[in-house]
């Protein structure tokens, strides 16, 4: 009993680490250069956030004047009509 008892205790808990290590990866992803999330083209004064499709030609008046309102506002814009959208609603 003691045997099965150890051998169900090690399955489940290989079970969790695997969960864990894929939750892990989806997070962190791999790296590669196609998963960029953001571009600043200081050239064209352009910052371009690839997660949701935006492009803005205010760059300076992000990074030096700090509006970071005009990137904040259609991210939480795209995370709420995403967790709509996933609720079925």
């Amino acid at each position: 009993m003691k045997v099965l008892k150890a051998r169900v205790y090690e399955a489940e808990l290989q079970a969790q680490l695997d969960e864990t290590s894929a939750d892990r990866k989806l997070q962190v992803g791999s790296g590669a250069r196609s998963e960029k999330i953001r571009t600043y083209n200081y050239p064209q004064n352009r910052l371009t956030d690839h997660r949701i499709g935006l492009t803005l030609y205010s760059l300076d008046s992000i990074m030096n004047d700090g509006n970071l309102k005009l990137v904040l506002d259609p991210l939480n814009a795209h995370a709420q009509a995403e967790a709509i959208k996933e609720a079925g609603l």
